[in-house]
């Protein structure tokens, strides 16, 4: 299709189309969220889904993950390059990090879209199991030397469904390897099912507008999307970025992992080009990357911190050069190497180091760093339950909150999560939890005065405790943020540090490492603190009434307030009737600066 064509496609029809597709990624995702088994999806809603065209090009993805989506399109041509015969009716299952996913435990159903005989679209759902085969009881196994360490059932591109029917073969030998068949099984028709929503609704959108309306739409939101990606490219000013960051030391990499990105921003060529080769090379663990995750947690990062909600689609994409090295943990991993963690960890840490990485370019740019760290309240934890004749259970709780990083316009979300998924999963419910589990969650609570201070500030951290209503169960988890805190930019202050404790039955308590294994027995719990976000700017320029709604709303105490901001109020005992002392705040803050 020309250029003029594309620039004269009807602008309404457009905008209908558009949010008619985005409408049926939305039923994709709520399919997956109301008939899925596993709490980590119907509750954490750890689960993405996409559409791309037949010509494998990203085009809608809704309300999906960051770290999930970016690498649907590449999924999609795995599954059409293995399979010549591909055909209406069939289903593929797709976990292979080493060809277009993210990690194994993310299984992802393709279902190609046909009409009137030709390949027009492929459906992506993608859900995060709570048991993926790996030889210990959790799908972040960071201790991997190798994927055959891992133990993971990988599926590049396998077709689980023909001409409509399941391939039983395939299903039978998953559920020998999964430790909860029946759960796994609900998770693996939610996913099917979800995909063949899309299909049956793409389908009659072809059927109303005809194919090549459809094509012709497809050309011209990508050209649209583009468009707005050059306007928002240009508005940034010329310049070389460069940002190092690190994530924490284990047992098991004492030195932890040092971390680059290069940013070279040429908004006369409205081209960004983030290189990240200058990174150490695949690591025995399994905290490598994916491509996938690799080119999605910088493309997050840049997305972040551009101004305007611009598509994210193949057109948008066009304008962003991701530069990756073979063999790299930050890049295309070689096979046999884990990316057992690959969405979590360095992905978040490259999340950050993009978006703050912006910040160089001045006040008003880029954002603050967002509270990471996969502690107990993403942990994956296993049993027996006593109150279902000791049948087993495996799920990955999303108890965190994890505090969001300041802009140069907002505070921190408190809900924000980790940075891969920027808010836009949910915590779990509490009770949804402590029925499906024999755990018990003892505390969950926001932490006072936690947040990186600034202009705008991060959002707070968050204090979790929880132990079980049975004789045993292991608690598995990847961890980072004890060493490294997400950083303020601007002025801004750093986010606080995580901590993370196991308390025996006897009061014992023993702080736990990044990474780490724990067995529990019957009176034990675990205590867990999350990062909090970043700041952002100068906490001597945040408005003075905003300090004060922060104490009053327990965000914020009364003695960081005058200590951090230097902000003075009319009495000592703040409530409704306190108010900012203007006088005595003007020269606290004055000797604040002269001290700085």
């Amino acid at each position: 299709m020309s250029k003029s064509n594309e620039n004269n496609f009807d602008p309404v029809l457009m905008a209908v189309l558009s949010n008619r597709i985005d409408g049926i990624v939305r039923e994709m995702t709520n399919t997956l969220l109301r008939t899925a088994r596993s709490a980590v999806i119907n509750s954490a809603r750890d689960s993405s889904c996409a559409i791309c065209t037949g010509d494998h090009q990203l085009l809608a993805v809704a309300e999906g993950l960051p770290i999930h989506i970016f690498g649907s399109d590449r999924q999609s041509l795995e599954m059409a390059n293995s399979h010549p015969d591909m055909a209406e009716g069939d289903c593929y299952l797709h976990n292979d990090p080493y060809s277009g996913n993210t990690h194994p435990a993310d299984h992802a159903f393709l279902v190609p879209v046909f009409f009137e005989g030709e390949h027009m679209f492929t459906a992506v759902a993608k859900a995060h199991q709570a048991d993926c085969g790996n030889s210990l009881p959790t799908t972040y196994m960071a201790v991997a030397k190798d994927v055959y360490e891992e133990g993971s059932l990988i599926f590049p591109a396998t077709r689980v469904q023909r001409n409509y029917e399941m391939v039983s073969d395939i299903v039978r030998m998953i559920e020998r390897r999964i430790r909860v068949p029946s759960q796994w099984y609900g998770d693996f028709l939610a996913g099917i099912s979800a995909a063949r929503v899309a299909e049956k609704r793409l389908k009659e959108v072809c059927e109303k507008y005809g194919r090549e309306t459809i094509k012709e739409y497809i050309a011209a939101w990508f050209g649209y999307s583009e468009q707005r990606m050059v306007n928002a490219i240009r508005k940034l000013p010329a310049a070389k970025l460069v940002n190092t960051g690190r994530h924490d030391s284990t047992s098991f990499l004492p030195d932890g992992i040092p971390l680059k990105a290069e940013i070279t921003v040429r908004p006369e060529d409205a081209i960004v080009d983030i290189d990240l080769r200058d990174n150490i090379d695949n690591i025995d663990c399994g905290y490598n990357q994916s491509e996938s995750t690799a080119t999605s947690s910088v493309l997050a990062g840049l997305f972040n911190a551009l101004e305007g909600d611009v598509p994210k689609n193949a057109g948008s994409f066009r304008r962003v050069n991701v530069l990756l090295r073979e063999g790299s943990v930050v890049g295309k991993p070689t096979f046999p190497h884990s990316c057992s963690v690959a969405t979590t960890n360095i992905a978040d840490r490259m999340v950050n180091l993009t978006g703050s990485a912006f910040a160089q370019l001045g006040d008003g740019y880029g954002l603050a760093e967002g509270a990471l760290g996969p502690g107990i309240g993403m942990a994956v934890v296993s049993g027996t339950d006593p109150r279902f004749d000791n049948a087993p259970f495996v799920n990955q709780l999303h108890l965190c909150t994890n505090g969001g990083p300041a802009s140069p316009l907002a505070d921190g979300w408190v809900t924000y999560g980790i940075p891969v998924v920027a808010g836009l999963m949910y915590r779990d419910s509490v009770e949804v939890d402590e029925l499906k589990h024999p755990i018990q969650v003892k505390r969950l609570s926001l932490m006072t005065g936690s947040g990186g201070a600034g202009r705008f500030r991060g959002a707070p951290g968050s204090l979790l405790e929880y132990g079980i209503k049975s004789d045993e169960m292991t608690v598995i988890y990847p961890g980072d943020g004890q060493e490294t805190p997400p950083r303020g930019v601007q002025g801004g202050a750093d986010g606080q540090l995580a901590e993370r404790w196991v308390v025996r039955g006897d009061g014992e308590e023993s702080k736990l490492p990044n990474a780490a294994t724990v067995k529990m027995g019957r009176n034990d719990f675990v205590r867990g603190i999350d990062c909090s976000g970043g700041g952002y700017g100068s906490p001597l320029e945040r408005d003075p009434a905003r300090v004060l709604h922060d104490v009053l709303e327990k965000y914020e105490t009364v003695e960081r307030a005058a200590r951090i901001y230097g902000v003075v109020f009319t009495s000592e005992l703040v409530d409704e009737a306190t108010r900012v002392d203007v006088d005595a705040t003007q020269k606290k803050r004055a000797a604040l600066a002269a001290q700085a």
